[in-house]
């Protein structure tokens, strides 16, 4: 098997890989190991194209039905959806 030495790798981007391993009960080698073979598996491609086909398809549902800009939305979660009773 062949191997890879990351080098230049943001201290804020390993913290994270690390405390995504702890959550899913890896080493963080292991964890970088199934990262790597998830991003490059060959189902990849088949899930972009579902996921077009799906955008495209709910694009095509939702033509000329009014949209709430998302800018109003987040200020709507942000001054009522978070309030604690």
């Amino acid at each position: 098997m062949a191997s890879i030495n990351v080098q230049n790798l943001d201290e804020d981007v390993l913290r994270r890989l690390e405390t995504r391993a702890v959550g899913n009960g890896r080493s963080l080698e292991d964890e970088a190991r199934h990262i790597l073979v998830e991003a490059a598996g060959e189902d990849m491609e088949a899930k972009r194209k579902a996921f077009r086909e799906l955008s495209r398809r709910l694009r095509a549902e939702t033509a000329g039905t009014p949209q709430t800009p998302s800018e109003i939305l987040i200020r709507q979660d942000r001054d009522f959806g978070h309030r604690r009773v």
